[in-house]
């Protein structure tokens, strides 16, 4: 019994309980498995208190300086792969204070926690922590839109079919196609930058939910870690997990683009289309048929945007129910969200790879090109004749139905037939059926023309750098 005593004490909640605890109840309960990750954070939070203690007169100089020694000695456990976990280290907390106890002594180490709790702290570690990942999953974001940006700048020539309903509409240019894909990830990363001072909250000084009776400066936490603002109510400050859900959000939707560009980067690269040709570095064969050439980097990218959907679905209903203040089920915030962070990450390095390496064949898009594509230019050309858009649409359907009932393109009807669909039809309506001509054309803001090219392509440096 003693024994039971002892390892329940040891614990930061420990005095209040005579019994031990069920092992399978202690496995449940710990989440230094996952949350160990954040040692870094913890320990810069705890270090930044002991200055806030030392203000408020709780610690002396020299405790506040062996305060901070030993938790630089226990960060660098940690980051050489030496800290040693004990079997009543419930979690990242727990084990940061115990072993800095056993560095500098209980007499110092136990007076860490003054009007601290863990409930401020988790919430103070997490955002901390985000906020760093916040910053990477940006970098890597503007990485991929830079290569992105790039390709289109430096491809322009290429023209392929547009498709609507995954038939074939209209032409446009491979750069306008690949920008397209590059103006979502823009928005996702202005999305990014517009959820850090959300994120950048200080719970830290709230201790469990009341606030803390010492009078700690939480100005000078707020200073010393960096945050935008500090949370103004500490019911709310520790159990605020909305930080997560949107983040969560973030990269569901950032997902989903990244799964949008995939699929059709998979249609592109098949056979049936060879628009492009995925790097071998990308790419994986069949066990059984030799001549495969699978696009699995992009099947997991389309794949894993289900994994970081569902990990915020999964959250969300965690934390539907839960009451005021700190609730043991807002631990089920971390893997979730720890889940999602790597996979954003991977799939954001991946999707770089995959768009520098990938080959263009302009070949096989000019292919793939045919008359028809150019109706609405047909129909463009009797507007400018004077002729009512609603008229000329109607004319040049008839002059694809035609031109199928000849099993021929529409270029090779003859002028008569043209004379017969429309009085307005002249020689010069040979011009229409020249493609590079109708992507020129399309020279609004917004176009496939390649002063609008330059232009996307221009917008999308100002906003990855952060000037619009």
């Amino acid at each position: 019994m003693a024994a039971e005593q002892d390892f329940t004490k040891r614990k930061l909640w420990g005095g209040r309980f005579t019994g031990s605890t069920d092992p399978l109840m202690h496995e449940f309960n710990q989440s230094l498995k996952y949350d160990k990750r954040m040692y870094a954070a913890d320990v810069k939070g705890s270090i930044a208190f002991s200055k806030a203690l030392l203000k408020a007169g709780i610690v002396t100089a020299e405790e506040q300086a062996e305060l901070t020694r030993g938790l630089k000695l226990v960060e660098q456990e940690w980051a050489e792969n030496k800290f040693v976990i004990q079997a009543d280290d419930e979690d990242i907390h727990t084990a940061n204070e115990r072993r800095l106890s056993e560095i500098i002594g209980k007499d110092i180490g136990g007076k860490l926690h003054t009007g601290r709790s863990r409930n401020d702290q988790v919430a103070t570690d997490m955002r901390i922590w985000l906020m760093d990942e916040t910053a990477a999953a940006e970098e890597n974001l503007k990485n991929l839109l830079s290569v992105m940006v790039s390709r289109a700048e430096n491809e322009m020539d290429p023209i392929l079919p547009g498709y609507t309903h995954l038939q074939r509409a209209q032409p446009v240019r491979w750069s306008h196609f690949l920008l397209s894909h590059a103006s979502a990830f823009t928005t996702d990363l202005n999305r990014l930058r517009e959820m850090v001072p959300r994120i950048s909250v200080l719970p830290l000084g709230s201790a469990a939910l009341a606030g803390n009776p010492y009078g700690l400066d939480r100005e000078l936490l707020r200073e010393e870690l960096g945050f935008q603002s500090i949370g103004e109510n500490s019911m709310h400050a520790v159990a605020d997990r909305d930080f997560v859900v949107e983040w969560l959000q973030w990269a569901s939707l950032m997902m989903i683009h990244m799964s949008r560009l995939a699929e059709d980067l998979i249609i592109y690269s098949s056979a049936e289309f060879g628009f492009v040709t995925l790097s071998d570095a990308y790419s994986t064969g069949s066990s059984i048929m030799p001549q495969k050439k699978n696009p699995d980097s992009c099947e997991l990218l389309r794949g894993k945007s289900g994994r970081v959907f569902g990990q915020m679905a999964g959250f969300m209903m965690s934390l539907k129910g839960i009451p005021s203040t700190y609730n043991k089920d807002l631990q089920e915030d971390k893997e979730p969200l720890f889940d999602a962070v790597d996979t954003v990450s991977a799939a954001l390095r991946i999707a770089e790879g995959v768009i520098a390496t990938l080959t263009v064949n302009s070949d096989k898009m000019a292919a793939a090109l045919s008359m028809d594509l150019l109706a609405t230019d047909v129909a463009d050309y009797l507007v400018r004749k004077g002729v009512p858009f609603r008229e000329t649409h109607h004319i040049s359907g008839r002059s694809v139905a035609l031109a199928e009932a000849k099993q021929c393109q529409i270029s090779d009807l003859s002028m008569a037939e043209w004379k017969d669909l429309s009085e307005h039809f002249t020689e010069d309506i040979a011009d229409v059926f020249n493609f590079e001509t109708s992507v020129e054309k399309r020279n609004a803001i917004g176009g496939p023309a390649r002063a609008m090219i330059q232009r996307q392509v221009d917008i999308a440096r100002q906003r990855i750098a952060g000037k619009q």
